[in-house]
């Protein structure tokens, strides 16, 4: 093999390496930790953190590093670490059964400058209730939906205000709100409260109440909702019916999450 060769495989190896240095005790690195768990030179280690930013693989707010949804391109190595899906999906089967509707867990993609969107990686259907077939890996822009507003939510407030105020949101429905005033105001009490109801804004006739899964560190690392059409239940049965289900479902994954870690 050429010494060229041999240096393309060796940076091939040495970018491998960072990003199986994220797990689920270091989901979020700086520089420093980066270069610490890899061996590698700082510099060596920021030319490699920051060519997996340029392509989609890592975001950084400037300081932390961490994985993006991306990475499921390479293998699920995202996944992987985090432990999610798999963690997650006898007590997504347990919550539809007992409320008949279909089931999923999301996670945040993207950063405040190009928008940001959830990226479902594990799902419970039950009966089809959208124009569009949700498989692994579906996006939808976050501001419009359940489990978006949840991560939403639970952003830092500088990253959040960044979106917010470069945002020019689409109105998908005549119920969606797209004010980037009134969005904050909904982000607001969705916080306060620990729950988001989306009601016919992503598409007519689709109802979803979300609320966040906690990581071990406490970090908002993902969202569960429950989705149902319009004509199955009100916002008023989603709140009284399946919000004490969804919060049970949660509580359970996050219980295993812990044990996991």
């Amino acid at each position: 093999m050429s010494e060229e060769r041999r240096e393309q495989v060796r940076s091939l190896a040495r970018g491998l390496a960072v990003i199986r240095s994220f797990d689920a005790d270091r989901p979020q690195q700086t520089l420093a930790d980066v270069a610490r768990s890899t061996g590698l030179t700082r510099a060596a280690a920021r030319r490699f953190l920051l060519t997996l930013v340029d392509e989609g693989y890592v975001r950084t707010d400037g300081r932390l590093f961490t994985l993006t949804p991306r990475v499921l391109e390479l293998g699920w190595s995202y996944l992987s670490a985090m432990g999610l899906p798999e963690v997650a999906a006898p007590h997504l089967e347990r919550l539809v059964a007992a409320v008949r509707d279909s089931a999923s867990v999301s996670v945040l993609d993207g950063d405040p400058a190009s928008g940001y969107d959830v990226v479902y990686v594990a799902r419970v259907p039950t009966s089809r209730i959208m124009t569009v077939t949700i498989t692994i890996g579906t996006r939808f822009p976050a501001y419009v939906t359940s489990m978006g507003r949840v991560l939403l939510a639970a952003l830092p407030q500088p990253a959040l205000d960044r979106y917010l105020d470069g945002l020019r949101p689409e109105a998908l429905t005549e119920h969606t709100v797209a004010g980037p005033g009134a969005l904050r105001a909904e982000l607001d009490r969705v916080r306060a409260e620990g729950y988001c109801v989306v009601d016919q804004e992503l598409e007519a006739g689709l109802r979803s109440i979300a609320v966040p899964v906690h990581d071990r560190t406490g970090r908002v690392a993902a969202a569960v909702n429950v989705s149902t059409h319009a004509s199955r239940r009100d916002t008023a049965t989603l709140r009284s019916e399946v919000l004490p289900e969804l919060r049970a479902c949660v509580a359970a994954i996050e219980l295993d999450l812990r044990a996991a870690g």
